[in-house]
């Protein structure tokens, strides 16, 4: 799914320029619908609710067996022990395929599942990009990722060692502030574009450009 045009993509590409034009650092910017298709939390919640449709079927048994008399023509019987067992497992699979259905749709998925699982999934998503498009692959291993998910609402920096050990997460929490005041107004790429310049106005302070410095790195925004 693409979120930006092509002359959005031109505002974040030339934020980078501009910010790589003061200093030797690289920056790498990362759109993604979503970081994880959150399998695993889906069938968690489906199993719960057909434990729980089970659970209650087994405390309040009768209401349920007089509806499915009602569906079969109106005629009680007397159940046996094993055709009420077979009615749990029944409206166990029902109550877990249905779940499932449910929380495939993303409008809802994305609701149940809890943030701190979304924070961990987009960091750990955001650590994969910088391994293979950023990490040790500029000279001085000056290469920082701006990540943003937007299913989950979260984005992430992350940068070298070198660059790590000199600039604080505080530091980065404040290029993230900025950025997501814009992202929450609707306007993504002004809001990558903001943190762009953020960082790079951090990495000149530290790392500034050198006479003989190279672009290493794409400029472009990554939309994946």
């Amino acid at each position: 799914m693409a979120y930006l045009t092509q002359d959005q993509h031109a505002i974040v590409t030339d934020a980078v320029a501009q910010a790589e034009s003061t200093t030797s650092g690289e920056i790498v910017t990362v759109l993604a619908d979503r970081s994880d298709g959150y399998t695993d939390v889906v069938l968690m919640w489906s199993v719960g609710i057909a434990f729980t449709a089970m659970s209650l079927f087994a405390l309040l048994p009768q209401p349920f067996l007089d509806l499915w008399d009602s569906l079969i023509g109106g005629w009680t019987h007397e159940w046996t022990t094993g055709e009420i067992a077979t009615m749990t497992i029944m409206l166990g699979l029902i109550a877990f395929a249905l779940a499932w259905l449910l929380l495939t749709w993303d409008a809802l998925k994305f609701r149940v599942v809890p943030g701190p699982v979304k924070t961990a999934r987009v960091h750990d998503r955001a650590i994969s990009h910088f391994k293979v498009g950023a990490e040790r692959r500029t000279h001085g291993r000056t290469g920082v990722l701006i990540y943003l998910s937007m299913q989950e609402h979260r984005a992430e920096i992350v940068a070298d060692r070198p660059i790590a050990e000199q600039v604080s997460a505080e530091v980065w929490g404040e290029a993230m502030a900025d950025m997501l005041v814009e992202i929450r107004r609707g306007c993504v790429a002004e809001g990558l574009a903001a943190g762009v310049r953020d960082v790079g106005q951090v990495l000149a302070e530290h790392f500034p450009r050198s006479a003989d410095d190279e672009n290493e790195l794409p400029d472009r925004l990554i939309e994946v």
